[in-house]
């Protein structure tokens, strides 16, 4: 009898051994960047700073289609999830990349980007969520079908629970939703002009698609921040925005979701919202099962330089004076990072309102104050530090632009002027969509871009001069000058296209599609009737009559007295950044004390190394991901390369050239004891080829 317990046990000994071993060989990325806290981090230590120059390709996935993919996939159970640049969703074994499903329809859904999808499971079920358009899907994950009990035969309209005024307006999303239990809340973008619809942050049923909850960004009468907007701004035609695009994360044990927005509409001029605009601009903790709101910070009063925040943040522990502190961190586009703890909101490192100047355009009312945090320091060099010294000794045109910079305003937080205000870093970041890295050692690793851009505000064309005009240029002039230029010539360098000669380059079917739908981050103007799109087009084809036509409904939709020029970089006569380098960098910071471990230059500009001049930084779009071993990987750059970086000093440990540039987040995960790190490399944003490949690096 004791001879067979013990064997008994042995077997029962075993069977728990092999287990563990079984399961320590499999670690998935289960959410976007990594996991509910947002920290794109990883356990897995296979790969090492000892042998990373020995990675080799594993496998590649050919998508059917080619362009900007921002995806940061999911692995769950040996599954790879991901999207393409005609936003299909798919799933690949993730041991080879071959594809088991894929969904979509790529003629009607180009125009999108993606960043990624959803999952989730009760233990039974397996469903993906993601978004096409204004849709959001709900697919069986095991064969990519839609699940018919979810919503309207598998999808919800994105519009669903937003007021009567938003049900025609422009809105989709670009970022993968927070599941907490059976809800998902769902970020959504719009338009960034006056005609944006509101950015209620609002919960879905995982298994109905039912609203659930839903707390108004604009509050309503007797809700909390109500008179920071001017009277019933919530239900003006004029007033929208303070969306969530950027995505959240999640606090699942304490039950509480954390949401940063961005700014109200219309971008550049706040006239018709003075107030300071809660809830803009803010990080929000909220009730992850009801939507009320436990806390609040505003990062930008009263936003008039597009200063949304840009990515989801941090949820760390950090260690001060002997004690742990669970804090959140929110990275911004002005290069400050901003840290709470996390169930009080209470900031970890002071933050001092500081006086910021007036605005000279007439009815715009700057907040005098913006909240400027003791530490960390900036990561990113700001407006109020350039000097002529800075204009870029590469330049040909170096007298010229210090000729320009003279006249323009530098001060940070200086509003949009007439003479033009630059605008650094940029509307870009800073901080961008990628967001930071965080390793449980309390340390926050950023990648920013150090580009500057020129706000120049100009006079609304009066209605009288307005009259004057054709129909369809009058739509051209109040719709799309701030992008494309009264001249049409745009601004190919910012990534705004010329529209002149767009009938030898596209047909009118396609322009009308992409005035309907948006393409990238054009915002589809869906409040335009389809006559009204057709004079446009006719317009841009200079087939429209030439008679006046004085009661275009476009005349009715100009409520502002002053706009933007457009996203307008400063740049050189090559298309070069006009300021010194590094136009990107890379920095690792600690929180437990708010100081700098270690910031370089992010990248090489590609022009100027040929010349044999190296680490100039360059734009850079997508986050890094950290390793337990101690790895930083990061694509992100124009360059194109996919490189590892030593977490502990900021040194490059190996590189390698991409098929296409990878802006996008990379994943890491391991199968049958092998670990893999795969990037979306789909190119084309800052000029770059397109790309159609997702790449997976693996040791040999």
């Amino acid at each position: 009898m004791k001879i067979k317990l013990i064997i008994c046990l042995s077997a029962i000994l075993g069977f728990i051994s092999s287990f563990t071993f079984f399961s320590n060989e499999h670690e998935d990325w289960p959410e976007y960047l990594g996991g509910a806290d947002r920290n794109h981090y990883s356990k897995l230590t296979q790969i090492t700073p000892e042998n990373v120059n020995q990675l080799k390709i594993a496998w590649t996935y050919t998508t059917p289609d080619s362009g900007q993919m921002q995806v940061n996939p999911i692995i769950v159970d040996g599954i790879l999830y991901g999207v393409t640049a005609s936003v299909q969703a798919f799933a690949l074994d993730a041991a080879t990349g071959k594809e088991i499903w894929r969904f979509g329809d790529p003629l009607k859904n180009w125009a999108s980007t993606s960043r990624g999808v959803s999952y989730w499971s009760n233990g039974i079920e397996k469903r993906i969520l993601y978004t096409v358009g204004p849709n959001l899907w709900a697919l069986d994950a095991k064969n990519g079908k839609p699940i018919k009990s979810f919503g309207n035969e598998g999808k919800v309209d994105l519009h669903t629970g937003l007021p009567p005024i938003a049900q025609n307006k422009f809105i989709i999303s670009n970022t993968p939703g927070t599941v907490f239990e059976d809800l998902i809340v769902m970020p959504v973008r719009l338009s960034e002009g006056e005609d944006a619809a509101p950015g209620d942050i609002r919960a879905f049923d995982v298994k109905t698609g039912k609203l659930v909850w839903t707390f108004h960004t604009i509050p309503y009468p007797n809700e909390f921040g109500y008179e920071t907007f001017p009277k019933d701004a919530y239900k003006n035609e004029y007033t929208g925005a303070a969306n969530n695009w950027a995505g959240m994360a999640v606090d699942r044990k304490r039950g509480i979701i954390f949401v940063p927005t961005g700014s109200a509409g219309y971008d550049f001029y706040g006239g018709n919202r003075n107030g300071k605009n809660l809830f803009a601009n803010c990080l929000l903790a909220l009730d992850a099962r009801t939507g009320k709101r436990i806390w609040h910070f505003q990062t930008t009063h009263h936003d008039i330089w597009d200063r949304d925040l840009p990515a989801p943040p941090n949820l760390m522990t950090i260690n001060q004076n002997g004690k742990k502190i669970d804090v959140v961190a929110q990275v911004t586009k002005q290069g400050y990072v901003f840290v709470f703890d996390r169930v009080t909101g209470k900031p970890i490192f002071p933050v001092k309102e500081v006086p910021v100047p007036k605005s000279s355009l007439l009815g715009e009312l700057a907040w005098p104050t913006q909240p400027i945090p003791s530490k960390p320091a900036p990561f990113a060099r700001q407006s109020n530090t350039l000097t002529e010294k800075d204009i870029s000794p590469y330049a040909e045109n170096r007298e010229e632009l210090i000729k320009n910079f003279r006249k323009y305003k530098t001060a940070l937080y200086h509003p949009g002027s007439k003479e033009g205000t630059v605008i650094f870093p940029g509307y870009d970041g800073g901080a961008e969509w990628g967001g930071a890295a965080a390793d449980p050692e309390g340390i926050l690793y950023v990648n920013a871009n150090e580009m500057a851009w020129i706000q120049t505000m100009v006079e609304t064309p009066k209605e009288d001069a307005l009259a004057q005009l054709s129909a369809g240029e009058k739509l051209y002039t109040t719709t799309c000058v701030s992008c494309h230029g009264i001249d049409r010539k745009g601004n190919p360098k910012s990534n705004y296209p010329s529209l002149i000669d767009i009938n030898k380059k596209r047909d009118k079917a396609f322009v009308n599609n992409i005035i309907s739908n948006g393409k990238g981050m054009m915002p589809g103007f869906t409040t335009l009737t389809a006559s009204e799109k057709q004079a446009i087009v006719s317009f841009l084809f200079g087939e429209e009559k030439k008679e006046v036509v004085s009661d275009s409904k476009s005349t009715k939709k100009v409520f502002l007295p002053f706009r933007s020029t457009g996203y307008n970089k400063f740049l050189d006569s090559n298309g070069l950044p006009a300021i010194t380098p590094p136009w990107g960098s890379f920095s690792a910071i600690n929180l437990n004390t708010g100081e700098y471990l270690w910031r370089i230059p992010f990248g090489n500009e590609p022009a100027l190394e040929q010349k044999g001049i190296k680490n100039t930084g360059v734009e850079n779009y997508g986050g890094p991901v950290v390793t337990a071993s101690g790895l930083i990987f990061i694509a992100a750059t124009k360059d194109g390369f996919f490189r590892a970086f030593n977490k502990n000093n900021g040194k490059i440990l190996w590189e390698t050239k991409l098929p296409a540039a990878g802006f996008a987040t990379p994943s890491t995960y391991q199968i049958n004891g092998k670990q893999y790190v795969v990037i979306a490399c789909g190119g084309t944003k800052l000029g770059t080829p397109k790309g159609n490949k997702y790449v997976a690096f693996a040791l040999p």
